[in-house]
Formats: structure tokens, C-alpha cells, sequence
């Protein structure tokens, strides 16, 4: 299978989400992801729960068609075997905080003296300059200082988390998006280059009707719960036995909305629903009036009528009930395959479908260390000297006596 980034070598030197999700999907993209962890613990997620026999379900969802070498980084042994992947890596993934690279000797710089084609990506909380460049961040820390706390969740409550980590993921996307359009300037130039993000900033350059608003008109976001700032109805509404989201954000789709979905037709005449402005200014009495009638019937009963005449439309799923819906495993969201410690295990199917060879799910997450010897007879180490490396906690192996597949 030849897939657009198979023969590129990346080393990825990221811990827990923004880093690893951004590496997972270079790998499913063909890349060879070498992933260097702590020769002590290995990825900070390692440890979360569950655990299957011993190994952590989410950390192996999401580090699949990697490697994995366990090194002790603060043995020079084990820092010279970083910068050997390094000076023969195309892309290098890091998160640490912003100055612990350059201290380890695998920074931006240290690296291109060796490597000048190398394509270098960091992640951080807040970015590498700047007064809070220093400043270690989180998901939540970055939620709550790019403003999108103060607009989730219900009208007058506290400030809501997003119910994932958006701006960690939206960090890796970020990554992601220019580590691409860095090979393609590669392809085209010749040159590698240096780049990084933040989870601040990723996470506010998916805000952009709220900052056009905010700069147009001095319109600061507030929590909405459901219901979009622009568009009614436009939101989820109480069924009698659940809840309905209805997107009827068209005057041509409201009038269909009230004639054919819920026999309303009178309700166009109101003089406080007539326009679409009016509607979003009155969405508090649009919101009682409809969930009248929205909760004399079932959600399916009205998922169906808003099919039938083309409004989009859908049940508000629990994560279980996603997980299941017939449409999702139709379009192979959910993958099985087999991981050598944790047995016949589940994991989130490619998000892209295309015609041609784009992303595969060759292999599972890798145990800590998997690799390790492996790398290293690549790097071009003797048996004795790998075993000596072994012997003095230079590089680790979690099971050393299980069988190593081929790489």
C-alpha cells in the first residue's frame, strides 16, 4: 500500500494528547513514528484508566501504527541515541515546556546543525515567546483563557468545560495542517523549517463568528447552551422522551418547519418570529413554544418528519448510543484489531475516506520499549553494545521476553 507519507521518519518526542494525536495521524498517513518515552514510566497516559492487563486502553487508541523506544534521557548514552534519531528523522514532534529542549541538546537549532532538511514542530500551553511563554498549560487551562469557558454551557451557570479536550486536539490539528504544508514547502523549496503552536492559540483560531463579532459590533459570547447566536431554530429542543437538534436555520426551512413538521402554520404570521433576527432575538419565547410541541412526541417521531422534508435534524446520542448507531459502524469509526497485551481491543476508525491509499490502521499501540532493540540494530548498534545498554537502564524494554514482530 502506498501510502503519501510512507519512507518519512518521524521521531516524536510528545507526551499524553496534542503531540500524540498529531503523530497518530502522521502515522496512519504511512509515516514511520518512532515514539521516544521515558525509560521509567513511558507517556504520562500510560497510566490512565482502564488498564488491561496492565496496559492503558486510551494510550493504546491513541498511539497505534507506532514504535516505541524507552530511553533514559538523562544517561548521555541515552541523549546520544535521541539526537542519532534526530539527525536521521524528516519531522520532530516535541511538547515539552518551552526551553527544556534546548537544555536537553535536542532543540530546533542542535538538531539542523545535523539534520538541515528537518522539519521541527513544537506544541506548547502558550507558545515559545511571549509573557506566558514560560507558563506551563493544560486543556483546561487553555479552555478557560481563550474565552470558550465563558461561552459553553447553559445561560447564568459556571463556566463549562468543553466535554472533550478541544483545544489540545485542536493543537495537534494545528500541528498537523502545518507539518503538511511544511513537506509540501519542502517538496517545492528544498528547505525544512521550524514551527510551533499553542493550545491558546489553536484553540482560538476556531473562534472566528465570535471574534467577527466581537470586532464588528463589541459583542462579547456568552454561554447559549444549544442554541446558535445567528440562526432559531437552531438548537436541541425536549422531546417526551429525550431531545431533538433542529437546524432550521433558513426562512425557507422555517416556514417548512412550521407548516410540515409541527402543523404551526399560523406561527409565520407572528410578528415576533418574522424574520430570522426577530426569531434569535426572541429565542427564549421561541424555545418554550416549540418544546410545546416537541414534547407530545417522541425524538424519532420527529427526526423522522424533519427527514422527510429535508431540515436538518438528529437525536441527541449518549456516547454509548454513538458508539452504536448503525450509521457509525457503517462508516468504520469504530476498528477492531489486536494489541499483544491488551487481546481483541476496539479503536476510533480513519475520519477520512478517500478514493486512493490515504490512512491505514496497520498496527497496535506498541508496549513500552517494543522497539527498542529493534531501533537501535537500525541506528547500526552491535548486539553487545545493545546488550550493555539494556544492562546499565539505558534503554528499556517492558517485555523483554515477549517475541518482538518485525518492525
Amino acid at each position: 500500500m502506498k501510502l503519501p507519507l510512507s519512507g518519512l521518519r518521524v521521531l516524536d518526542l510528545t507526551n499524553v494528547l496534542a503531540g500524540p494525536y498529531c503523530s497518530m495521524v502522521l502515522a496512519d498517513m504511512g509515516a514511520e513514528v518512532i515514539k521516544l518515552e521515558n525509560a521509567d514510566k513511558g507517556d504520562t497516559s500510560r497510566q490512565f484508566e482502564p488498564q488491561v492487563n496492565g496496559e492503558s486502553y486510551c494510550f493504546a487508541v491513541l498511539n497505534r501504527n507506532k514504535q516505541s523506544i524507552a530511553l533514559n534521557l538523562k544517561d548521555p548514552a541515552g541523549l546520544k541515541i535521541a539526537q542519532q534519531l534526530a539527525s536521521k528523522a524528516d519531522i520532530v514532534l516535541e511538547n515539552f515546556r518551552p526551553g527544556v529542549v534546548k537544555r536537553m541538546g535536542l532543540d530546533y537549532e542542535r538538531i539542523r546543525a545535523n539534520n538541515p532538511g528537518v522539519i521541527y514542530a513544537s506544541m506548547s500551553g502558550f507558545g515559545q515567546t511571549g509573557p506566558y511563554g514560560q507558563k506551563g498549560g493544560f486543556d483546561i487551562i487553555a479552555q478557560g483563557m481563550s474565552g470558550i469557558m465563558m461561552m459553553t454551557g447553559e445561560p447564568g451557570g459556571r463556566p463549562a468545560k468543553v466535554g472533550i479536550a478541544m483545544n489540545d486536539i485542536a493543537s495537534g490539528v494545528t500541528a498537523l495542517s502545518g507539518i503538511l504544508g511544511a513537506l509540501i514547502g519542502k517538496l517545492r523549496f528544498g528547505e525544512g523549517q521550524y514551527l510551533e503552536t499553542s493550545l491558546l492559540e489553536a484553540g482560538l483560531a476556531w473562534t472566528p463568528w465570535e471574534f467577527g463579532a466581537y470586532f464588528g459590533s463589541g459583542e462579547i459570547p456568552t454561554a447559549t447552551g444549544t442554541r446558535h447566536r445567528r440562526s432559531a431554530p437552531y438548537q436541541a429542543y425536549r422531546t417526551c422522551d429525550g431531545f431533538v437538534t433542529v437546524g432550521a436555520g433558513t426562512q425557507k426551512m422555517w416556514v417548512s418547519f412550521c407548516e410540515k413538521v409541527i402543523n404551526q402554520p399560523d406561527w409565520l404570521q407572528r410578528p415576533e418570529y418574522l424574520t430570522q433576527a426577530l426569531r434569535v432575538k426572541n429565542v427564549d419565547a421561541l424555545e418554550r413554544d416549540i418544546e410545546t410541541v416537541t414534547t407530545q412526541q417522541t425524538t424519532a417521531h420527529w427526526v423522522a418528519l424533519l427527514d422527510a422534508v429535508g431540515i436538518p435534524g438528529g437525536p441527541v446520542f449518549g456516547y454509548e448510543q454513538a458508539l452504536h448507531d448503525p450509521h457509525v459502524l457503517a462508516r468504520q469509526m469504530v476498528h477492531d484489531m489486536d494489541h499483544p497485551i491488551i487481546g481483541r481491543m476496539k479503536t476510533l476508525g480513519l475520519p477520512i475516506k478517500s478514493s486512493g491509499a490515504l490512512g491505514s490502521i496497520r498496527m497496535p499501540a506498541p508496549w513500552l520499549g517494543q522497539h527498542s532493540n529493534a531501533v537501535l540494530q537500525q541506528l547500526g548498534y552491535s548486539s553487545d553494545d545493545i546488550d550493555r545498554l539494556f544492562a546499565n537502564g539505558t534503554v528499556f524494554d517492558q517485555h523483554p521476553d515477549k517475541t518482538h514482530p518485525e518492525v
